[in-house]
């Protein structure tokens, strides 16, 4: 059933103005390749078994390495996915692409540095050629629902599903980001890798008794389960779940600053307007307001509540060397993508997500806001115990980084 709640939201709030998602001119890295295959540029080759997906993923600079599979009923295209036949899922930093077996459309959600999270279909069907068509209401059903606080974003969950791909409503659902611990991770997806003794809900099938369900954690194999070979890779790596849980939440929070700032600085201008006030004032209560939204990109970016790895984690594919060598790196051969996987996921806990157009997009208030948290917590100004876990090396080393990789720093960073 449509959630009709996460519906008026959309129609009151974020299809007006500053926001107007539905007809705002997009800004991703979609758009322009829409454009080139419409003029002709660019031309998408169609195979008879995995449709465009393949000319799609380079043309979008996504590696296959960051294959994962999920066989839970939790989709658009969910007739078509099933244990037997799971939906992978292929990312990089700023776009995601679905594949189902014999689908209708390949699903993708791309980051807007405007609008935060559009989605598109593109049209699997080689004989009408590749046709994108942009969704909105339909994939906000649940993509803008009160699960992402009414924001257009990732909807990533740990569900129970049993041998058909169904959920078992009965057993719940859980929102899963790098603050979930691993025991409630990846209900419904397979997962390749090894995680030791560290339990996960990946490979499991469950049904409506309380209990422990079937399938193992740490595999390398996914052959006994489906046919592998109708996909472009044979697992689902472990990291790259990792990375697409963490990235998802960070793209939702980016979009909620991006979004909260926005309306709270148009409300100013009006109230402004009526008070006949100059148009640099802010009031105590808009300025809070901000702070709040930036304070929880801070919190985030810097892994706080981050669950903590009791084991070393190790996936199955080239993911990890497709990941951390995209860079950038400063003199020293750092970057913030190089992964640790022993204690904690990333070796530097400031998330390469700072390099995003979503960042890049942030309104200027909102961003000199974040900048200025991040450089009070780096150089050691802020020690308070959300950032305990930051060593003042690793401060040292961020900061060293950044300096030299991210080009749009406030001046006093360079003092």
């Amino acid at each position: 059933m449509a959630n009709t709640s996460a519906v008026s939201v959309w129609a009151t709030d974020f299809d007006r103005p500053p926001i107007n998602y539905a007809s705002a001119e997009t800004r991703d890295v979609v758009a322009p390749l829409i454009q080139k295959i419409r003029r002709g540029e660019v031309v998408l080759d169609h195979d008879g078994q995995h449709g465009y997906l393949t000319a799609l993923l380079r043309e979008l600079k996504i590696p296959k390495s960051s294959q994962v599979l999920v066989f839970s009923k939790t989709s658009l295209q969910r007739q078509r996915i099933s244990p037997k036949t799971p939906r992978a899922i292929y990312f990089n930093d700023e776009v995601t692409v679905g594949f189902c077996l014999r689908g209708d459309v390949l699903e993708v959600a791309s980051a807007d540095s405007n609008l935060g999270t559009v989605f598109y279909t593109l049209d699997q069907d080689g004989a009408k050629g590749p046709e994108f068509s942009r969704q909105t209401e339909t994939c906000l059903i649940c993509h803008g629902s009160s699960s992402n606080q009414g924001f257009p974003g990732h909807l990533i969950r740990s569900v129970f599903a049993d041998r058909t791909g169904e959920l078992v409503l009965s057993r719940g659902t859980k929102r899963v980001d790098h603050s979930t611990p691993f025991k409630d991770r990846w209900g419904g997806w397979y997962v390749t890798g090894g995680s030791g003794n560290q339990y996960h809900l990946g490979n499991r099938i469950f049904n409506g008794r309380l209990d422990e369900g079937s399938g193992e954690g740490d595999l390398t194999d996914l052959r006994r389960f489906f046919t592998v070979a109708n996909y472009l890779e044979p697992g689902s790596d472990l990291v790259a779940l990792m990375v697409l849980d963490h990235q998802g939440e960070a793209h939702n929070r980016l979009t909620r600053a991006n979004y909260l700032t926005r309306m709270a600085l148009v409300e100013q201008a009006e109230l402004n307007r009526i008070l006949g006030n100059s148009g640099t004032e802010r009031s105590e209560g808009i300025t809070r307001r901000i702070e709040r939204a930036c304070e929880q990109v801070v919190q985030y970016l810097m892994f706080c509540e981050e669950a903590r790895l009791e084991e070393q984690v190790r996936g199955t594919s080239d993911f990890c060397r497709d990941f951390e060598g995209r860079g950038p790196f400063d003199s020293k051969g750092r970057t913030l993508r190089q992964f640790d996987l022993k204690t904690r996921m990333f070796r530097y806990p400031l998330s390469y997500v700072i390099y995003s157009r979503l960042f890049d997009g942030l309104p200027e208030e909102a961003k000199a806001r974040v900048y200025k948290r991040l450089w009070e917590i780096l150089t050691g100004k802020d020690r308070s115990s959300e950032f305990a876990h930051i060593s003042m090396d690793n401060r040292q080393a961020i900061l060293e980084i950044l300096l030299e990789t991210k080009k749009d720093l406030p001046g006093y960073w360079k003092k």
